[in-house]
């Protein structure tokens, strides 16, 4: 198979479709339409593996023509991994035609004697029309999600563990099918320093880095600890800082950070860290940051990197293995891709993957939005509840 790289004059126009697979973040944009490789990575957590193996594979067979070596040019690999390793759906998609922006230029790949002009319009889209999200219902009603809250309290009082994690889920429905166009474009205004994704009908707008690595360096965000933002900016500052000064707060984003931490050191030669916690403001909520850069010991891939790292405590709960146990107990859900990891490699191994939050699965008329919460010992199940409400605007708003 021939994939070839070509520089285009300048941004490229207008897509036709809705691009199936997408990736835009403050140093990366990265569009792909079609399918040229598909596999599905079973289950386990081998499952980064054999998404890897696979890919390796295919690039194998391929006559590849990149003159450029630049991040995300040649082929490139979106990738999107469930949660919980029992859970079926990890997938991997290597496009047929992608688009990239890399150090401000834009190039194209396809694969095989694709013309890429087939995606590409020159006129403004005509409108559609399209009908308000409607509520369909959740896994679990709200009273049923406190009880298991209040239940995940007792048990880490008890010493069974000193974090969990825990989500809930929201069906929608529309009458027309949902524009993911105009949803990740509503998603890049409201959060531009997110990574905001689409995969394979899973689309969002993570703040959370999971691992962005060219193969020699590292680097990591871990978020965990949440306020609400104000329009105000004196309620806005005192928000924030109570948040700073919160020891609850500051013990969940503990760790969620050491999780990361214990990876990293693995694998780096020389790793550097926040010495102490910053804010990371978003549109609708602010949360507690610690940001990682290391040199890696030997090189090694995003994808392999990212299973390393996932499940981190920011979206699993600690430890591990214990908190995993209880969310498949009390949750009465099936995360699927939700907080799994998502994101793009190359064919070097270069790439970003965030932890899919803030995201929906969208499948024409119907959306499945997700939303968690970290669960401590002084927790309160009403305030844990009102977090999701918070943390789910972020999508409704888009979605209106």
């Amino acid at each position: 198979m021939r994939v070839t790289t070509r520089l285009l004059d300048g941004p490229p126009p207008l897509v036709e479709h809705d691009p199936p697979l997408a990736w835009v973040s403050d140093d990366q944009t990265i569009i792909g339409f079609g399918e040229a490789f598909r596999i599905s990575a079973g289950l386990g957590t081998e499952r980064f593996d054999k998404a890897q193996q696979a890919f390796g594979d295919w690039i194998e067979g391929c006559q590849i023509e990149d003159d450029f070596d630049l991040p995300g040019t040649g082929p490139v690999a979106f990738a999107s991994f469930t949660f919980d390793s029992r859970s079926p759906g990890s997938v991997l998609i290597v496009p047929e035609v992608t688009f990239v922006k890399s150090r401000r230029r834009w190039h194209v790949t396809t694969v095989g004697d694709v013309d890429h002009a087939r995606y590409l319009v020159t006129e403004e889209r005509p409108e559609v029309e399209r009908d308000r999200p409607r509520f369909a219902g959740a896994s679990i009603p709200d009273v049923a999600w406190v009880e298991a809250v209040a239940e995940a309290i007792d048990r880490i009082r008890r010493g069974e563990a000193r974090k969990v994690v825990l989500a809930r889920d929201f069906a929608l429905w529309s009458r027309t099918r949902f524009d993911t166009t105009r949803l990740m474009a509503k998603l890049i205004e409201r959060f531009p320093h997110c990574f905001t994704f689409a995969v394979d009908g899973l689309i969002g707008a993570s703040p959370e880095l999971l691992v962005r690595t060219d193969g020699h360096t590292v680097s990591s965000v871990a978020l965990a600890g949440t306020a609400a933002r104000s329009p105000h900016p004196e309620i806005d500052e005192r928000l924030g800082s109570e948040l700073l000064n919160s020891d609850k707060d500051r013990f969940e984003h503990q760790l969620a950070a050491e999780s990361v931490e214990r990876v990293l050191e693995q694998v780096t030669a020389s790793l550097s860290k926040d010495e102490t916690p910053t804010l990371r403001k978003l549109d609708n909520v602010q949360h507690l940051a610690t940001a990682f850069d290391g040199v890696l010991r030997e090189p090694s891939s995003a994808m392999t990197l990212a299973g390393m790292l996932h499940p981190t405590a920011a979206v699993g709960g600690d430890p591990t293995d214990v908190a995993i146990e209880m969310i498949r107990e009390l949750e009465g859900m099936d995360r699927g891709r939700y907080a799994g990891p998502v994101g793009w490699m190359d064919q070097r191994g270069r790439g970003e993957f965030a932890i899919a939050l803030r995201c929906a699965e969208i499948s024409g008329a119907r959306a499945r939005l997700f939303t968690g919460a970290g669960i401590m010992s002084d927790s309160l199940p009403e305030n844990e509840l009102e977090e999701t409400r918070l943390k789910l605007g972020a999508m409704m708003s888009a979605l209106e």
